[in-house]
This record gives structure tokens, C-alpha cells and sequence, in this order.
């Protein structure tokens, strides 16, 4: 482990996070590097990379929250103060204001529904915002989220692997070399839905975060990447209704629902707006302040997309999609010999590839490597 033994300028105090790729510490900053001056000691929080000799994607990724953060400006974004040489990378200094992560603030004690949903709204208000700012920040989850503890505000941290492209594409790669977190990862960031990246994912991962802070558990759970890939893109997560909160009662339904809309496998069917997310929850907590109780009532009514998407999702082959699976099961069982198929599938019709042909086939192909588990 690559432990900071002097940067100048700072005095490390302690090591609060030990992470696979980056260390943080808290500590002082004694003296201002850029202008020489010696101000009174303030508390920073310190980040660096963990492996003393970084490859380039690391730093570039290390540099990259920096540029992204520093430009941004919202209550719940903490601006960095600098990003300082140290060795053969950087350490990344951030103001210490007494936040701690969610995750950690959460496990701590017991909290109460009103205190869940107000928590949500100001999730809510930061990916709004950096909707707005065109950013995609693909790594939401506890762990990079703060709170303080006495005020109760919220904080988004680590734009390392965060995007500034309206969308982007991710390439099918080995499950341990994803960018993100893969308890709290969307299924298109997996590279195995043939689909593109955009604002909508962080909704996925920000569903994801909820349910665990609701329930207690993560919605799937395994030690095998392959199978959590596998969890994200084709399983359901059992419903935060099934769940009992600290009294022994169900959670709302209505809540429930939310949490799953915002974990749809496709990003069509989950939430487009943070607004209108926002309105949901809003209406949630005001029910809960006014009647002690949380009745169902329709999702979405106000959720309405700011920008012009199309939809990745063929309409009206239906037919077709099945008939080929149906061919592919029966080649891929040992228990029955495999059946013929004539010139472009069972009656299938003649002719080179459509436009269609990439989704199309695309869908054949993730279905072949979920049954083959690759």
C-alpha cells in the first residue's frame, strides 16, 4: 500500500478510507503552495491512487473529477481545492467540513422514513443538476455520497469516471474491469445490452442506492461479477414491500414502486426526469407528513423528458425474436438433436441484412452469452 509519508504544504492526520484504487486521508493544509502564504491550519480531506506507479487511464481518470468538479457550482457539489503532484500521481485535496458518507451515516443508527425521503429529494436535486450540466456521473452510490451529520446535507463526490457526452457506448468486457461499482451498475453500463450510455443510468444506480438504504440489503447479492452482471440485466429485484421496516410494518407500496421504476432494465421505462422524480417523492413525504401514511397513487404524472431521445427498442418483430430463440434452445440443448433450419431461419424470408439488423441480432446475441454465462 502507497501510505503518504510528507506532502508539502499538508500534515496527514489519519487514514480514513482504504479503497482497491485510491487512499484518502485526513490532514491539515499548512502553507498555500500557489502563493506562499501560511494560513491558519484547515481541514482537507487528501485522495490519492493507491498503486505508487499509476498507468496513464488511472491518472487521466484521477485529473478528470477534478476538472469536472472544479467547474461546478451547487450546494451539493463539493468543489475541489487542488490537485497537487505527489510522487508519480496526484493527490486531490477537497475542504473537510465533517461529512461522512451516506453508507456509513446510514449503518450507524436508525432513521425514519421522513428522514429517507428527504434524503431522496436532495439526490434527486443533484442529478437534476448535473443534467443539466450535460454530466453523466455513472458511479452513484453510498459510498460516493456524503452527509452531514448535523445538518443533514448532502454531498456528490468522485466524477473519476464521470462523462461529459450526451451518450457513449460501452464495449463488452471482462465483468472485473467495468468502469463503476457492479452492486449499483445499470444494465446497459454492463456492455451486454447491445444499448447506449446516458443520463438515465445514474437513475439505475440512484435506485439501486435507495433500495439498500431502504431495506438494509443491496437488491442482488453474489460474489460472482458474472452473476451480478447477469442479476442487472435479466433478474427482478424483490420488491422493498416485502421488506419490514424497524416497527414491523411493510414499506409502502407506492414507495416500492418508485425504487423499482428507477431500476427498469430499460431506460425507457424508468424515470427521464429528475424533476419529475423529484414531484414523486415530494408527494411521498408530504403524504407521509400530513396522514402518517403513504397511499399508491400513479407514477410519473409529472415526469417529463427535457430532451429528444430515440428509443432503442424494436416494435413489431416480436415473432421473429422468438422463432430464433426458439432454434438456438433447441441447438444449444443436450437432451434433443437440433432441427434444421432452412434459408433465413424457419420460413424466415430471403435478402441481405436491414438496418434493423444490429439490434436485431443484437438481442440473439445477449441471450446467447447470458446462457452461456460469458
Amino acid at each position: 500500500m502507497y501510505v503518504i509519508r510528507d506532502l508539502p504544504g499538508y500534515r496527514i492526520l489519519e487514514l480514513v478510507y482504504e479503497g482497491s484504487r485510491t487512499l484518502v486521508y485526513r490532514g491539515v493544509q499548512e502553507s498555500d503552495r500557489a502563493t506562499g502564504s501560511e494560513p491558519s491550519l484547515r481541514p482537507v480531506i487528501i485522495k490519492t491512487l493507491r498503486d505508487p506507479f499509476p498507468n496513464f487511464k488511472e491518472l487521466v481518470r484521477f485529473r478528470t473529477q477534478y476538472i469536472i468538479a472544479r467547474h461546478l457550482e451547487d450546494p451539493h457539489i463539493i468543489p475541489p481545492l487542488a490537485l497537487e503532484r505527489y510522487g508519480n500521481g496526484y493527490a486531490l485535496i477537497m475542504p473537510d467540513d465533517g461529512r461522512i458518507s451516506l453508507g456509513d451515516y446510514w449503518r450507524k443508527a436508525s432513521h425514519s422514513l421522513e428522514e429517507f425521503l428527504a434524503i431522496a429529494l436532495q439526490l434527486a436535486d443533484i442529478l437534476h443538476y448535473l443534467g443539466r450540466q450535460r454530466i453523466i456521473h455513472k458511479d452513484i452510490k453510498p459510498g460516493n455520497i456524503l452527509i452531514h451529520p448535523e445538518t443533514r446535507q448532502i454531498a456528490s463526490i468522485d466524477f473519476s469516471i464521470a462523462s461529459l457526452l450526451p451518450k457513449e457506448e460501452q464495449q463488452l468486457a471482462n465483468p472485473n474491469v467495468l468502469e463503476g461499482t457492479l452492486a449499483y451498475l445499470s444494465p446497459e453500463q454492463t456492455g451486454r445490452m447491445n444499448r447506449g450510455i446516458d443520463y438515465r443510468t445514474d437513475f439505475y444506480s440512484l435506485g439501486v442506492a435507495l433500495y439498500e438504504l431502504l431495506t438494509g440489503v443491496l437488491p442482488f447479492q453474489s460474489r460472482d461479477p458474472m452473476e451480478l452482471v447477469h442479476c442487472h440485466i435479466a433478474q427482478t429485484p424483490v420488491a422493498p414491500a416485502n421488506f419490514l421496516d424497524p416497527r414491523g410494518i411493510r414499506y409502502p407500496e407506492a414507495l416500492s414502486e418508485l425504487i423499482l421504476k428507477l431500476m427498469a432494465k430499460n431506460a425507457e421505462d424508468r424515470y427521464q426526469s429528475a424533476l419529475g422524480l423529484k414531484h414523486d417523492l415530494a408527494r411521498c413525504l408530504q403524504q407521509l407528513e400530513t396522514t402518517e401514511a403513504i397511499a399508491p397513487f400513479a407514477l410519473g404524472e409529472r415526469d417529463v423528458c427535457d430532451r429528444f431521445l430515440i428509443p432503442e427498442k424494436l416494435y413489431g418483430r416480436e415473432k421473429e425474436v422468438q422463432t430464433l430463440l426458439d432454434a438456438f434452445e433447441r441447438v444449444a440443448s443436450p437432451q434433443s438433436p437440433p432441427a434444421p433450419l432452412g434459408k433465413g431461419g424457419e420460413g424466415g424470408e430471403e435478402g441481405g441484412r436491414g438496418e434493423g439488423g444490429n439490434d436485431f441480432g443484437g438481442g440473439i446475441f445477449r441471450h446467447r452469452e447470458n446462457c452461456r454465462g460469458e
